[in-house]
């Protein structure tokens, strides 16, 4: 709760272009600060969304790495060492486009980048993101 604190006191300050520059920047730093597969599954995240959803603007949701549509993040990255659990997790917010009749998954499990995940990530971005 702390870092969500610290990162909406930090998006309060000005708008524009140097607002999303400094979300960005966040992004990466939330990226570099990873190790090992939660690194390399982000900095796949990242190429993914940049080339699959360039619309998605790239800041920090709970610290960690998060794509927005119009401030409302999409897609997120819960990185596995955050919460000692086996795999990290690819979550969509309520507002990626995954609908699928009445039933759908909105998170998904990973243990490292694969080109399977790569495909697999392309696929889902570009439905999320519209």
């Amino acid at each position: 709760m702390k870092q969500r604190a610290a990162e909406l006191r930090a998006q309060a300050g000005g708008n524009g272009s140097a607002k999303k520059q400094r979300e960005a920047q966040a992004c990466l730093d939330a990226i570099a600060a990873l190790t090992d597969s939660d690194r390399r599954v982000a900095e796949l995240l990242h190429a993914v969304v940049t080339q699959e959803a360039p619309h998605l603007d790239p800041k920090t949701w709970y610290g960690f790495p998060s794509y927005a549509r119009d401030g409302k993040v999409v897609v997120f990255y819960q990185p596995r060492a955050k919460f000692g659990t086996r795999y990290g997790t690819v979550g969509f917010n309520e507002d990626a486009l995954l609908d699928d009749g009445v039933f759908w998954p909105t998170a998904f499990a990973v243990l490292d980048a694969t080109d399977e995940v790569e495909a697999r990530l392309r696929e889902l971005v570009r439905t999320a993101a519209g």
